[in-house]
């Protein structure tokens, strides 16, 4: 009878509806009453009196986009943390238990979409964790709605920059409620999505060098984060199946429910919905075009040239068939950038030059991309105009017109403009396609340098106009209608294998161009042409005149003459890029990323001949004639004045204030030593000498770095300093080589046999005719290889000199 009676209590307490956890909750209406109501994709309140955002959610485990992301920046390329910088896009839902609200993230990242099986679909769910970015009390209901504070998410830190300051040693941060506060005027709430912004204030101690740079008050940071809420799209986007030659980013998740034998994995491309409105039609304008939308605070003429190179991306578009399907428009007034239905390009300034980016709202689901983000930072532009006056010297006297360092640096803008769009219509890097005629925007160009038939220094072709050929055949596998009936597979296969087999193109992206350990031939940052050691003999020719031509007509007029160093940096780095792009054929394997089944080639080796072509061409480079500057120049630059302070922008220098032609070599030499001795590189050399003494190995690349340094006939004059600045950049790589654990045991034992043999030989140079600075020298080499024997860790050799900053050079 007691067991029956517990049974009726347990069973009446689960009857009682949802609603009675209400009982003393007040309604919506009167919770809200005299606030300020914001309806929208999800309405809200602004109680202006507590400062409070009240969120009504009108049901749940409805899934939605949260997007979070700072409105405004700390101002350093360095941090990272950029005005209208987006996070990560996140499906959530609201969940109701009791009276608590949970904001749920569900895990995508795993799923079962190839089941019907509830059951089935079930164990995956439950198999991995799902996210509960956070709770909230119900303070009214009213119909079925709730309304809940929203205000304590909104304050909270969801960029973690205390995290970051003190990861970068920049000090200890914290989120100081007492100095944030909803900021109003970016908080609404639009049809499609609801937007909230927040003023955060992170109070701090011991503040580094990168925030006192950038921050009135370094102990009080303060920036604005951002909370996107989107409406997600209907279900009649297509999936368009990822290749990996394709150009595009992939969208990918596990599928635990697809039939045995078939990878787990599913991978889509990320691309914009775009339709004809005339299926059939050859041409047809779409149903709804991709529009961009440029931030008014652009200044011209930066302005037109960001509009006009955004604006090749129809040319493709056109291309597949499509009249008007993308276009660049300012952002109407009273438009805001933050509403999830404009594409939107900002301009971003910092302190220093940094990168730009395309980012991109998703559709986690499908792939498909909401809107398109461009942050555009505006010293970039700087950065070219520098580069053309140290080339093109504008204001000496009587100077042509065309010598105008502005036209190749609005020509580098029109480029990054569509750079970036290209990754926001889904495209990633192409580092190959330099190699192959300028074939894409979505390479990092040099600007194409070379001399007239004068001898002068020409720009006029520094930078492609319009989109390459290869983003004519990514826009076309992402984009491209079929007509009902098409093997679509088969098709999109046939429109990449036309692009590489009939046109030749290449496509190889991040993770083989970025590394310093690279091998393959043709993709690079920052390089030109098709053959990278030929363009370098050109680049160092260019190289050679500017140098030789640099005087006080690159200075603007009632500059300090100091300020001559700022443009001899990049003249004399001139060949940086190129230098990295030729270090990859010593070594190197050209290869695609091809497919069992694929019409691509087999990976082939560089030929011998190749390799060592390019090796001779960067062992010219550590000639002293190629590492000096001209005296005339040296001589021109004073000490900086007050108001003009030296920056990292500069060469490094061991003199004080005193200008140092001699360390800014040191860097250079170093730079050029340490990518020929790679550890990857000499890896792959030891092993392909190993399989083949014909080919360019370990001992011979060695042999030669030692001919061109120690074993070369030794330089004079003020070439004697700049020789031995090379000497020592060998000696200093070898040790480092033959200490470096990541290498084989047989690369550590050929690198010590052979500082051994440079030893004895340099025993025997101590007799012979030579001035005091040279037997300096040997008897310091000897001892640093003696110490290398005995004390395997330890040497007393000055650490490298840094190169100034490099990318972005534009």
């Amino acid at each position: 009878m007691k067991r029956s009676i517990r049974f009726l209590v347990i069973l009446c307490a689960l009857l009682v509806p949802v609603s009675a956890f209400a009982e003393g909750v007040p309604t919506i209406a009167a919770k809200t009453k005299g606030m300020q109501r914001y309806p929208g994709f999800f309405t809200f309140f602004w109680d202006a009196a507590q400062g409070r955002i009240w969120l009504e959610i009108p049901e749940f485990d409805k899934e939605f986009l949260y997007v979070n992301g700072l409105s405004t920046g700390i101002g350093s390329n360095d941090l990272g943390f950029d005005r209208a910088q987006l996070g990560d896009e996140m499906i959530v839902s609201f969940r109701r238990v009791g009276p608590r609200i949970l904001l749920v993230e569900p895990n995508l990242a795993y799923r079962a979409e190839s089941s019907v099986n509830p059951a089935e679909q079930r164990s995956v769910r439950e198999g991995f964790a799902e996210s509960v970015l956070w709770g909230f009390e119900v303070a009214a209901e009213e119909d079925g709605h709730v309304l809940v504070d929203l205000t304590p998410m909104l304050l909270a830190d969801h960029r973690r920059i205390p995290e970051a300051l003190a990861r970068d040693k920049e000090g200890k941060y914290a989120v100081d409620p007492d100095r944030s506060a909803i900021y109003l005027p970016r908080t609404k709430s639009f049809p499609k999505n609801t937007e909230f912004d927040a003023t955060l204030t992170f109070h701090g101690s011991d503040p580094g060098p990168e925030i006192r740079s950038v921050v009135p008050t370094p102990e009080f940071v303060t920036v604005r984060e951002h909370h996107s809420f989107i409406e997600l799209p209907d279900s009649n986007y297509e999936p368009r199946p990822y290749h990996v030659m394709s150009g595009y980013w992939p969208v990918t998740y596990r599928d635990y429910t697809v039939p045995l034998g078939q990878d787990l994995t599913r991978r889509f491309i990320a691309r914009h919905r775009l339709r004809k409105k005339d299926p059939k039609a050859r041409i047809s304008d779409p149903v709804e075009p991709i529009v961009y939308y440029l931030d008014p605070g652009v200044p011209d003429p930066v302005r037109s040239a960001l509009i006009e190179g955004g604006s090749w991306w129809n040319q493709a578009f056109e291309a597949i068939g499509y009249r008007n399907a993308f276009r660049i428009e300012m952002l109407p007034e009273g438009a805001d950038p933050m509403d999830v239905r404009y594409n939107v390009i900002n301009w971003l300034h910092r302190s220093t030059r940094g990168w730009s980016y395309g980012a991109t709202i998703v559709d986690p689901r499908t792939g498909e991309i909401l809107q398109g983000h461009v942050n555009l930072g505006s010293l970039r532009v700087r950065q070219d105009y520098l580069i053309a006056e140290g080339l093109l010297a504008p204001y000496r006297t009587g100077a042509p017109p065309d010598r105008s360092p502005l036209t190749p640096a609005l020509a580098r803008i029109r480029q990054l403009a569509a750079h970036e769009i290209g990754h926001t219509l889904g495209l990633t890097h192409n580092f190959a396609a330099s190699s192959t005629g300028r074939a894409s925007v979505m390479d990092y160009p040099h600007p194409r340098i070379s001399l007239d038939a004068q001898g002068r220094i020409s720009m006029a072709d520094a930078y492609a106009a319009g989109i390459g050929a290869w983003d004519k055949v990514a826009i076309a596998y992402g984009y491209q209608d079929f007509p009902p009936g098409t093997d679509e597979k088969a098709a999109l296969n046939d429109i990449l294998e036309k692009g590489y087999r009939d046109q030749g193109l290449r496509f190889i992206t991040d993770q083989d161009a970025r590394p310093e350990g690279g091998l393959h031939p043709y993709a690079h940052l920052w390089d030109d042409g098709a053959d990278p050691v030929g363009e370098l003999a050109e680049l160092l020719k260019v190289r050679h005149v500017a140098l030789s031509g640099l005087n006080p007509g690159a200075v603007q007029p009632g500059r300090p003459m100091a300020t001559l160093e700022d443009v001899l940096v990049p003249i004399y780095y001139l060949h940086r890029y190129q230098v990295e792009a030729v270090s990859k054929w010593v070594g190197g394997l050209d290869y695609e990323y091809s497919l069992r089944d694929g019409w691509q080639s087999p990976p082939r080796p560089v030929s011998p001949a190749d390799q060592r072509r390019a090796l001779g061409a960067l062992l010219d480079c550590l000639s002293p004639a190629q590492l000096e500057i001209p005296d005339e120049v040296s001589r021109a630059i004073p000490p900086r004045p007050l108001g003009f302070p030296g920056t990292r922008e500069l060469f490094p220098r061991r003199t004080g204030p005193a200008f140092d032609p001699v360390a800014g070599a040191e860097a250079l030499a170093d730079r050029i030593v340490g990518l020929l001795l790679n550890p990857s590189r000499v890896e792959r050399l030891a092993r392909s000498e190993a399989e083949d003494p014909g080919n360019l190995g370990l001992v011979e690349l060695i042999d030669r770095l030692l001919e061109r340094s120690w074993k070369a006939r030794p330089a004079s004059g003020s070439r004697q300093e700049l020789q031995q600045v090379v000497d020592f950049a060998v000696l200093r790589g070898l040790l480092g080589l033959s200490r470096d654990t990541r290498v084989s045991m047989s690369v550590r034992a050929v690198t010590l046999a052979k500082l051994e043999d440079l030893r004895a030989w340099l025993s025997e140079q101590e007799d012979a005719d030579l001035g005091y600075m040279q037997r300096a020298a040997i008897r310091l080499a000897v001892h640093e290889i003696d110490r290398r024997i005995a004390v395997p860790d330890e040497t007393n050799l000055p650490e490298s000199q840094a190169m100034p900053p490099g990318q972005p050079i534009g």
